[in-house]
């Protein structure tokens, strides 16, 4: 029989033992150290039965049992202790208390997904994960962030493997009841809700389940209510699944009903109204149309409301491929906000205008989330370096005009939270050797060297061990679970070897990760597995989405050649790759692989919590480690860029991964010395930790969010909703003149004067350029030289930029401006003349995407 209704019946704690409630339910135990120790001292086996989930725990834990440990004086004292230093924590000021009153009040962030602890399985991969770091950090640092997602009755899906090797599926029900999770309430005690209109008449009610991430409440809209019919409740089944219209209705609910549970949480609770809205990754981005509604009923015009919102609104871009962003068909959005759904005073065709792609290349038949994203955000971010130039091309149609690198899509390198994910023995030997700042302030990585060789080596054994142990018994399960028997299992035992050069893979798995590169030629990969002298061995692990047909292939590849029987000892997949799992392979790891198609890893995270575990990073330029490798922090595999054949430059890489793991990682850790230890090895385990430690904390990404971001957004909508939103109305009206008039605007000639034919270093030249204006005020505008090499071909490189002032106005619309530059570069070198708009409400020259060029 199979139960029609399913729930938790919660512990009832003895008195002494109450502040554990508390300690269970505020998620900063999931790193920290101290509180999950105290738990697992309960029941050590019961812990672990418990998925060490504390929540869990208390209600596994029997009557009798806690009754015992009530009456126990040391422990009731462990318990208190916790309980105050919770209750320090939360109270202490934190970084951005040192900002001042120009930081804003309150942040949202808003996120399809949440990486916070296996106990709260709210995500898929590297965006949820980086989006749990994020509020990680800000609570660390006191920034007031408050998170707001879905709650996904059976998360993403639980991974296992058919005899065959084959990916499979399974979705477990959640009972919130039994998460880490309180339902938010009306003052009379009942669920508190947020609507959200339908088309047909319908109406989608939510309600809000808030966790507690340290300092950070983070809202999740749960659709799985009465009131309900059975299609809407069942929006919020399950993370990105479903077909177009189910994933617009999560992105509508997420968006427009993200807003309205932040209005509900501030009516409840009194906190401040957010000041800066974050939207991370396009799916979110209907929060901007619910905020524009939300102006207009104040009174605003759309073009008004539009401003007042952008100045206010980060958007940040994790796709750097066109494919991987959400795009819906218009009739789909006409249908969503058209018709008896419009909202007053925000015509569909205004909404379709925001997400159109309206730029050469662009489909005109569909509404794309990212575009609106960026219509929507004064400020957007790429998440490294190099996906900040990537995505800068790849939405260059936006501000036509303009080349790449002056598009205003600026980098914010994401970061990892390092109390999750360092192991406790590595943060051990970083208190002792070099002080507790490493761990609470993330300093001292310069002081590495005080660490002994020995000590070092010990530590990373001891890791790889535990993973080793962790991978044997978790390969066990995975077989018994594709129908073997245990009576041929025994095998499991000695697979893997804990003083063996452990290198790790693991990600999703779509294609362009490359799952199967390293199978490109089987022998030469087992020729490294199984080296007399010098043996490698490969954990692997990587879930595909469940519609990814091309993915669930490359994993049975991968399966099928690790169940070898000649190599399977030196070979693992691993199924079920999650949070839980990750926390003993970063650690455990020697090397670090990454091998994607460059340039399509946006920043990737992995790899930095390998590093700061003391591993070694083995990966194609791509990402982050782009801009941070530096030669003797790990390897850069050779990319074969420009081969247009993708076969021919999979085996060039694949070649080149085999050399690099042969020749120099292989040789490089088993050259050992007198005492047995591999010192030049240890040496780059050194210089990983001294030049990426700092580099790769969640800690620098936030407060680089929170400087280069969130203040300046909170000054800009300040200023713009100031007074009646005075701000808002005029750089409406502005831009709407400008875009009137812009057509006119032309730079009619230029002259120069100062150099001859023979320019020298230190040369002054005088420019006077003479443009049309028509009716904009030369106020209005920003005349510059932009100067800088060319080429053969005279295309400009630009190095600098001199803003030129006005010199005459002639009457008729036309006006003389004019300026010096100095020359500083030698070898080929040329000007051009532009004219740019100019409000100082503006974030950039670049934001209104007009520009007159010579």
């Amino acid at each position: 029989m199979r139960a029609i209704r399913r729930f938790t019946v919660r512990t009832v704690l003895p008195a002494p033992l109450a502040p554990l409630a508390e300690l269970a339910s505020n998620l900063r135990w999931s790193w920290h150290k101290p509180t999950r120790e105290l738990f697992e001292s309960m029941d050590p086996l019961a812990w672990v039965a418990s998925y060490r989930d504390p929540g869990a725990l208390l209600g596994a834990l029997g009557t009798e049992r806690l009754e015992q440990l009530a009456t126990d004086p040391e422990f009731v004292g462990r318990v208190d202790r916790a309980a105050a230093d919770l209750r320090d924590y939360l109270a202490r000021p934190g970084w951005y208390a040192s900002l001042g009153a120009d930081a804003p009040r309150a942040i949202a962030y808003f996120s399809m997904e949440f990486g916070i602890t296996g106990a709260l399985p709210q995500y898929s991969g590297g965006l949820g994960i980086l989006a749990g770091d994020h509020l990680k950090s800000a609570s660390d640092l006191a920034v007031p962030i408050v998170g707001v997602g879905l709650f996904y009755a059976t998360g993403y899906f639980k991974q296992s493997l058919s005899r065959d090797g084959w990916q499979q599926e399974t979705y477990p029900v959640l009972d919130p009841d039994g998460l880490p999770l309180s339902l938010l309430r009306e003052e009379d005690g009942s669920p508190a809700r947020v609507s959200v209109d339908l088309p047909g008449g319908r109406t989608l009610f939510a309600q809000v389940w808030k966790a507690q991430v340290g300092r950070v409440p983070l809202l999740l809209l749960d659709s799985d209510v009465e009131g309900n019919d059975e299609a809407a409740r069942g929006i919020t089944d399950r993370l990105y699944g479903g077909g177009g219209e189910h994933r617009l209705q999560q992105e509508l609910l997420c968006g427009v009903g993200g807003v309205r549970a932040l209005r509900l949480w501030s009516r409840l609770t009194g906190a401040p109204t957010p000041e800066v809205y974050h939207t991370n990754e396009g799916h979110a981005g209907f929060l901007g149309v619910e905020r524009i509604r939300e102006h207009v009923a104040a009174g605003l015009e759309f073009g008004e409301a539009l401003e007042a919102v952008r100045a206010a609104t980060v958007f940040t871009t994790h796709t750097p491929v066109p494919a991987g962003i959400d795009r819906f068909g218009r009739d789909q959005i006409e249908l969503y906000f058209g018709s008896d759904n419009a909202l007053p005073g925000v015509g569909v065709e205004k909404i379709l205008a925001l997400g159109a792609e309206d730029y050469p290349g662009g489909d005109p038949s569909v509404f794309n989330m990212a575009v609106m994203g960026l219509r929507l955000a004064q400020r957007a971010n790429g998440v490294s370096q190099l996906h900040g130039a990537v995505s800068r091309g790849m939405f260059q149609g936006l501000w036509s005009g303009f080349d790449a690198p002056e598009v205003p899509i600026s980098s914010i390198t994401n970061g990892v939270h390092a109390p999750t994910w360092v192991a406790p023995e590595v943060i051990a030997m970083g208190k002792q050797y070099i002080g507790t700042e490493l761990v609470s302030e993330g300093k001292g990585f310069e002081k590495v060297d005080q660490v002994p060789d020995e000590e070092i080596w010990r530590t990373r054994r001891v890791l790889r061990g535990r993973l080793v142990e962790d991978a044997r018994r978790r390969l066990k399960l995975s077989w018994m679970q594709r129908g073997a028997s245990e009576a041929e299992l025994a095998w499991t035992r000695d697979v893997l070897d804990p003083d063996v050069l452990t290198i790790g893979f693991a990600r999703r798995v779509p294609t362009y990760k490359r799952l199967t590169l390293m199978l490109r030629d089987p022998e030469r990969l087992r020729a490294l597995l199984l080296h007399p002298e010098r043996p490698v061995q490969l954990v692997i692990a990587g879930k595909s989405h469940p519609a990814d047909e091309t993915g669930k292939r490359l994993i049975q590849q991968m399966v099928h050649f690790a169940d070898d029987p000649a190599v399977r000892h030196r070979i693992v997949f691993l199924p079920n790759y999650d949070i839980t799992m990750a926390k003993t392979l970063y650690p455990g790891c020697d090397v670090w692989l990454n091998n994607p198609l460059r340039p399509f890893e946006a920043c990737g995270t992995s790899g930095m919590k390998s590093a700061l575990n003391g591993g070694l990073n083995l990966s194609i330029l791509d990402g982050w480690w782009d801009e941070w490798f530096d030669g003797g922090n790990g390897w850069a595999i050779p990319t074969a860029d420009g081969i247009d054949d993708p076969d021919r430059r999979d085996d060039l890489e694949a070649a080149a991964l085999y050399d690099l793991v042969e020749n120099s990682v292989a040789a490089r850790y088993y050259d050992r010395d007198e005492r047995g230890l591999p010192t030049r090895w240890l040496e780059m385990v050194r210089h990983t930790l001294a030049s990426l430690g700092p580099k790769v904390l969640a800690s620098r990404m936030v407060q680089d969010y929170v400087q280069q971001l969130y203040v300046p957004a909170a000054r800009a909508g300040r200023a713009a909703t100031a007074d009646g939103a005075a701000g808002a109305r005029d750089l409406a009206v502005w831009k709407a003149g400008l875009r009137q008039h812009w057509d006119r605007v032309r730079v009619d000639h230029v002259e120069s004067s100062g150099v001859g034919d023979s320019a020298q270093i230190g040369d002054v030249v005088q420019v006077r350029a003479f443009v049309t204006l028509e009716s904009i005020r030369p106020q209005d505008v920003e005349v510059q030289v932009v100067h800088g090499r060319v080429n053969d071909a005279d295309e400009l490189r630009p190095s600098g930029i001199v803003p030129l002032t006005p010199a005459e106005d002639f009457g008729d619309g036309r006006h003389r401006f004019e300026g010096q530059l100095t020359l500083r570069q030698t070898g080929p070198f040329g000007y051009t003349v532009r004219v740019l708009p100019h409000h100082e409400g503006l974030a950039t020259a670049a934001e209104v995407g007009l520009v007159a060029n010579a």
